[in-house]
């Protein structure tokens, strides 16, 4: 879980402008956010918040990680979905992640999401683990 001060990353976004958007997200978040600018900074400050909650439910802070290999996809019926690129997907598949779940909010001055993940068993741990 993580929570953003979606004040902090407006004034992000006015501070370092393109530098900060492009180096933190994808071409797919930035297109959703400007798609109404009034709900711009909430809605990269959501995205952001995500990132942050895959990095604590992955154990990726210290895998070299790049901020664009997390990305919110907006399904077409509003879901959100978290995709994993590069690193993140490769150290996910590593440790046995079969699926991810998340879940976005926002209210007020702060964006919050959770992520879960959750690992699949090999069948000998399976069977050790029932015993």
């Amino acid at each position: 879980m993580d929570l953003v001060q979606i004040s902090r990353i407006q004034a992000s976004l006015t501070k370092f402008g393109d530098r900060f958007t492009q180096r933190i997200f994808t071409e797919h978040e930035l297109a959703y956010a400007v798609s109404s600018p009034v709900l711009r900074a909430e809605r990269l400050a959501a995205r952001f918040a995500a990132k942050e909650a895959t990095m604590k439910a992955l154990g990726l802070t210290d895998k070299g990680v790049a901020w664009r290999d997390m990305e919110v996809f907006r399904m077409p019926d509003g879901r959100c979905e978290l995709r994993l690129h590069g690193v993140a997907a490769a150290h996910a598949q590593d440790c046995g992640v079969a699926q991810t779940a998340l879940t976005l909010s926002h209210d007020g001055d702060y964006a919050a999401a959770i992520v879960a993940a959750v690992v699949s068993m090999p069948l000998a741990e399976k069977a050790t683990a029932s015993i």
